[in-house]
């Protein structure tokens, strides 16, 4: 069974959390401040950490950063719980790298849905291979990405998104067809997680950013080529 992390000052939530985690197979551990997360993450490299924001000693934000610094954690996958309607705390936690972040008060099934797609889609297969188009390489063995030869550093979830597009050059992907594939949920859940994954992907191909493009009320595309717009 995975070992999920659980990191938040509210030991009700805790155990709402443990709960359901464990109703749904998993084992889980607890933390219930940042400075106790940390060494519990270093010491047992749970499957993913759910991380509070709003923790004592030491915020969620410090506690991310503590944890991609340190090659022992860098590439636990973690979901943010975050305050209902703080956009900002969303948005930031994911532009960070986050996997996905949920709000509070939140449904313990959907809870236990995103926990289970993050855990599917950062999963290394056996049979994975390398795909190339133009000066773009992506090794789907161990999740690296290269640029021109040059790697760039993506999470997990980035690379999936970025592969997503690749494998259909010019073909626009509906935004629910890559929330199906990529986080692995239904048209019922409204996130903008899709948006602010493709921005933070903008960001880190820098002037190839413009190769993927949006498609106005359809979703996004990959395109070959660097054109003007």
């Amino acid at each position: 069974m995975s070992t999920i992390l659980i990191v938040d000052d509210e030991e009700d939530i805790r155990e709402l959390i443990a709960l359901n985690l464990h109703r749904a197979g998993f084992q889980s551990i607890e933390a219930p401040d940042g400075i106790t997360a940390v060494k519990m993450a270093r010491k047992s490299a749970p499957a993913l950490i759910i991380l509070d924001l709003m923790l004592p000693q030491m915020d969620g934000y410090a506690v991310f950063k503590e944890l991609r610094n340190d090659t022992r954690t860098s590439e636990l996958p973690v979901l943010m719980l975050t305050a209902k309607g703080k956009l900002d705390e969303r948005i930031t936690g994911l532009s960070l790298g986050a996997d996905d972040y949920i709000t509070k008060p939140f449904s313990p099934k959907e809870l236990i849905l995103r926990v289970k797609a993050i855990l599917r889609r950062t999963e290394k297969g056996p049979s994975a291979s390398v795909v190339e188009i133009g000066d773009f390489r992506l090794d789907k063995n161990n999740l690296k990405f290269y640029l021109s030869g040059d790697p760039v550093d993506l999470t997990a979830t980035e690379f999936k998104l970025l592969l997503s597009l690749i494998e259909s050059p010019g073909v626009a992907r509906e935004r629910s067809e890559l929330l199906q594939k990529v986080w692995g949920y239904s048209d019922l859940i409204q996130t903008r997680t899709l948006d602010t994954h493709i921005k933070r992907l903008r960001e880190k191909l820098g002037g190839n950013g413009s190769r993927i493009e949006t498609v106005r009320g359809v979703g996004y595309r990959f395109v070959s080529t660097t054109h003007a717009s």
